[in-house]
């Protein structure tokens, strides 16, 4: 018996006709005098070049073009209302293939990220303020106490709708849902520099100018010593109403306190914000049946931030400020 590259073209010729006859290999092999190994990866040989077996597609090329159109066009869509768009253009397709295709093309169904919104004179400005910060060193923010107010809820599910997009297509605009500035209510204060986390403030009423110099009074302060001792600092914070107050910033020059200079509605350059976010990361799956529950939670999760984690969201300043400067003023992410 012979080797599959021994066979004959004679042999070769005997297994062909048999095999389109329907024979068995067994009586393949017998016919042509080889094995039947030989016969098989000849016969699987000949198979490779075949047309592949399967159902036909149903859409074509210019199908797929208008669907990829549908989906670029509005990504806030559902996967029910782009099909039903795609089907009204004379397609004949199940609502299957039409997640099957879209995922083949690369769209994948994530929560959209948040940008601020900002008008061109905003623009202007940040990267103005940006230019101005670009050849600050680590050194120059680490001297930097940076603050905000963030509010935190029972319930962490509620992030409205998701977009279709593809990978790297984050921070496309058009994949991106706008925010305002101020949220209805604010719930906690806090601070952070590269040497870690200050203690945090509950917020019980609206912020006023009153009410932020009692919290700066009482916990930016403490947080200070904390955090400097006697070293000098930089106190950051936006330009919230109660921020830019003319007794709030009568508070700051009575304490010897320099103020950052800030651009308007910039919470993406605010290392804190990504702060905010590791915590209501971390408690996600925390379930506070009150709001005192909640304070607890916060705090307990607050403290396990580390001094490190601060130090490394300050290091990030310079590529925060050239990233701005790169999208001439516009909103980033972090």
């Amino acid at each position: 018996m012979g080797k599959t590259s021994d066979l004959t073209a004679v042999q070769k010729t005997i297994i062909d006709t048999l095999h389109k006859e329907g024979k068995t290999q067994k009586v393949i092999a017998k016919e042509a005098g080889c094995s039947q190994s030989s016969v098989s990866k000849h016969i699987n040989r000949q198979a490779k070049g075949r047309k592949k077996c399967g159902r036909k597609k149903c859409t074509s090329s210019r199908d797929n073009r208008t669907l990829q159109r549908i989906v670029t066009t509005n990504p806030f869509k559902n996967v029910g209302e782009i099909h039903k768009e795609w089907t009204a253009a004379g397609v004949s397709a199940s609502r299957t293939t039409t997640r099957r295709l879209m995922k083949d093309m690369g769209f994948r169904c994530r929560i959209p990220c948040v940008k601020p919104l900002l008008n061109m004179k905003q623009r202007k400005k940040c990267l103005a303020w940006a230019k101005d910060k670009k050849d600050w060193t680590d050194a120059e923010w680490s001297k930097v106490m940076f603050s905000d107010e963030s509010k935190f809820c029972i319930s962490f599910g509620n992030q409205g709708p998701r977009v279709w997009r593809k990978s790297g297509e984050a921070q496309n605009p058009r994949c991106m849902r706008s925010s305002v500035k101020f949220p209805p209510s604010v719930m906690v204060w806090g601070a952070m520099s590269s040497a870690g986390v200050g203690p945090l403030c509950f917020l019980r009423s609206r912020v006023n100018a009153a009410v932020y110099q009692e919290v700066l009074e009482h916990f930016m302060l403490p947080a200070a010593d904390q955090l400097y001792g006697d070293a000098d600092f930089t106190f950051q914070q936006d330009l919230a109403p109660a921020h830019s107050a003319k007794t709030t910033s009568t508070w700051f020059k009575d304490h010897g306190i320099p103020v950052l200079d800030w651009p308007a509605n910039s919470p993406d350059l605010n290392p804190i914000e990504n702060l905010w976010g590791i915590v209501k990361r971390r408690m996600q799956y925390a379930r506070p049946n009150n709001a005192e529950e909640l304070k607890t939670t916060i705090r307990a999760t607050w403290a396990l931030i580390t001094p490190e984690q601060c130090h490394r969201l300050i290091e990030s300043m310079p590529r925060r400020i050239t990233a701005v400067i790169e999208a001439k003023g516009a909103p980033t992410k972090y």
